[in-house]
């Protein structure tokens, strides 16, 4: 495989409307952006991936586009916008936006005259139906509940919506869309962008037919998912936007693919294919969710997450490229989910880190991972801002679920543990804004927050510096070939990465236990170099190590 910039960079993600608030209002924006981008040079991470500040009647959170070609009042101007592009690279860093392009808003132009007659110039820029023996065109679900087809009162039929109802879907299937969206994107790639992160993009060729799914019981509706991810012309769409617009910039792309495979993902991220540079795939992030989705709890096994990394890491070793992400905008914070949030908040998220920074791919951090900011239990769903949680919330009653249990899910599992404001300082509001937050902060932030953070020599923050830093010092990181070892050990998740003479050995305890490991035989005799750990460590050893709780160390061996 060719190097690439974006297979030595480390990607931020700052979901604007939690990061940094400049006027007060309680909404983070792009001013806000530019007046932290000092902190974000320090940590050493290379790209910022923003997440949407289209114009949006923010149906979800921006994720619903009305223009592509303007900025949301609430985040900016054009102008603030162009400012934090040129700090960026004048900073050496890169810009990637979001690219939302399997749906718009309700109210983008295009939909405000498509759904006005049939004979609109503009009515196949979406996908209608009629409907079927009075009721919707098939019993497919909306991913934010209910149906995933909404009745159109001017035209008589329905309109699909695989998110909420004021999330139309495109019909990529009218060469005109494709055109609209390769002009955009060419738009916006002239103005400077690095590149895309691609939303839901697996979703964008539908099936040439609707057929009911068959709904799980006590469901009204079908998923319908496995007729529309991944579907008939999907490589003919992103090959096309390739040689359309991508192949014509140097750029970073990824593609958030739920369902995807590995099989999939080496198709859609062969180089030789020139579709995407890498998937985000969400397999490991299901590994806690029991047989009824999300909101069924249950506890991670470490054999199934070492399996599932495992075979993204193999698979992908030749051809292809991982994306590396435990956090984002749309998964409850790691630390709490998968490490221990109080008694070892520091050493579980900096293992975690570890575990994912020292595989082969691109890492991302997610705004507060790299201080350790955990999920928020709020005590009212009132206090919830999601639009998928508000909707879950309603269908767990209507089934007949306790207010507890429901609550206990929503704890665990809401998109708005990520979305809570970004932790500042100890002052009002944790120093995110001056005004009421559009969603309430997380009281912990009196203990956990930047300012404590950059003043701990200690802290997760200065420790994720040392891993990004690591990563431009030494290629095996980067291109090293993994290895599992340890397979069956129901607490250390290690691996090795080999290149040419060098070997890196990741020792990862996922538990507060104190389980002990042997020296692997092969590596012994050879030079060693303890490269990062958790916990103050003595000279490396080649018989047996005792771990301490959460503990991570990885050694460079030669």
């Amino acid at each position: 495989m060719t190097r690439a910039w974006w297979k030595d960079s480390v990607v931020y993600q700052i979901y604007p409307r939690s990061f940094m608030d400049s006027d007060g209002d309680g909404i983070g924006d792009i001013p806000g952006i530019v007046s932290k981008l000092d902190y974000l040079e320090n940590l050493g991470v290379d790209v910022i991936w923003l997440s949407p500040v289209y114009e949006s009647p923010n149906d979800d959170n921006g994720y619903d586009i009305s223009d592509y070609k303007k900025i949301m009042d609430t985040f900016g101007t054009m102008a603030d916008w162009e400012e934090l592009l040129d700090e960026l690279h004048s900073r050496g860093m890169k810009l990637v936006m979001d690219l939302v392009v399997n749906h718009t808003s309700d109210e983008h132009a295009w939909f405000v005259e498509a759904k006005q007659s049939k004979d609109n110039p503009y009515r196949d820029y979406y996908i209608w139906r009629p409907g079927k023996d009075g009721k919707e065109p098939s019993n497919w679900y909306s991913n934010f509940g209910g149906s995933a087809w909404q009745y159109n009162e001017e035209t008589g039929d329905y309109y699909l919506h695989l998110f909420s109802k004021k999330q139309p879907d495109l019909n990529w299937e009218n060469p005109a869309v494709r055109e609209e969206v390769y002009d955009m994107m060419r738009w916006w790639l002239d103005k400077g962008v690095d590149g895309f992160r691609m939303d839901v993009i697996n979703f964008i060729s539908k099936p040439d037919t609707f057929e009911d799914g068959e709904p799980k019981p006590g469901k009204k509706y079908a998923s319908g998912s496995s007729q529309y991810r991944n579907g008939p012309r999907i490589h003919d769409y992103l090959h096309e936007m390739h040689q359309e617009v991508l192949s014509k910039y140097d750029v970073m792309t990824v593609g958030e693919m739920p369902g995807v495979t590995p099989e999939l993902a080496r198709l859609y991220t062969d180089e030789a294919r020139e579709e995407l540079n890498m998937v985000f795939q969400f397999e490991h992030m299901g590994l806690d969710s029991g047989p009824s989705g999300k909101w069924e709890l249950k506890p991670l096994e470490l054999r199934d997450l070492k399996e599932n990394l495992t075979k993204w890491q193999e698979a992908l070793e030749e051809v292809g490229w991982n994306s590396l992400y435990f956090n984002n905008h749309d998964q409850p914070r790691a630390v709490s989910r998968f490490g221990d949030d109080t008694r070892y908040r520091k050493e579980s998220a900096k293992m975690l880190a570890t575990l994912l920074h020292m595989m082969k791919g691109t890492p991302y951090v997610y705004q507060g991972e790299e201080i350790g900011m955990t999920n928020v239990s709020f005590d009212s769903i009132d206090d919830y801002r999601d639009i998928e949680t508000l909707n879950a919330y309603d269908e767990m009653k209507e089934e007949g679920k306790s207010e507890e249990d429901i609550m206990e899910s929503i704890h665990a599992k809401s998109r708005d543990n990520a979305r809570t404001p970004m932790q500042w300082d100890t002052s009002e509001n944790a120093g995110f804004t001056t005004g009421e937050p559009w969603i309430g902060v997380n009281p912990n932030y009196t203990d956990v927050n930047a300012e404590e953070a950059l003043n701990d020599t200690d802290s997760i923050y200065h420790y994720y510096r040392t891993l990004i830093s690591l990563r431009k010092h030494h290629d095996v990181i980067v291109d090293g070939k993994y290895a599992l070892i340890l397979e069956d050990h129901p607490e250390i998740y290690a691996y090795t990465r080999t290149l040419g003479e060098e070997t890196l050995l990741v020792i990862c305890n996922f538990y507060d236990g104190e389980p002990e490991l042997d020296w692997p035989e092969d590596l012994r005799g050879k030079e060693q170099e303890l490269l990062i750990a958790n916990y103050l460590v003595e000279e490396p050893e080649e018989t047996t190590i005792k771990l301490c709780p959460y503990e991570a160390r990885v050694y460079l061996v030669k």
